[in-house]
């Protein structure tokens, strides 16, 4: 079993810049990908970004520019920096991890609110 806690949450004006993190504990596993997802009320979970073990990122278009997803393997730990936030980023964001021998996220985190003011 693996744990997942995500961290950096909270309340910001739209403009401004927030970095989540998020780190895996538990049994000795090895990643092939991390992401990070986010939940706004009402709305259906949507994919944000992942971040594979050689480094290549990818993004949904809502984000691209204005966050990055980076790693660092030896942590165990992804981070999402977040700039330029804009109301409509107000959501429960969670990460998750994919390791090898699974075939898509096997684990998940709690999640942590990010709340965007007008």
């Amino acid at each position: 079993q693996v744990q997942l806690v995500e961290s950096g949450g909270g309340l910001v004006q739209a403009g401004g810049s927030l970095r989540l993190s998020c780190t895996a504990s538990g049994r000795t596993f090895t990643t092939t990908r991390m992401g990070w997802f986010r939940q706004a009320p009402g709305k259906e979970r949507e994919f944000v970004a992942h971040i594979w073990w050689g480094g290549n990122t990818f993004y949904a278009d809502s984000v691209k520019g204005r966050f990055t997803i980076s790693g660092d393997n030896a942590k165990n730990t992804v981070y999402l920096q977040m700039n330029s936030l804009k109301p409509e980023d107000t959501a429960v964001y969670y990460c998750a991890l994919q390791t090898r021998g699974e075939v898509d996220y096997g684990s998940w985190g709690q999640g942590t609110q990010v709340t965007v003011s007008s």
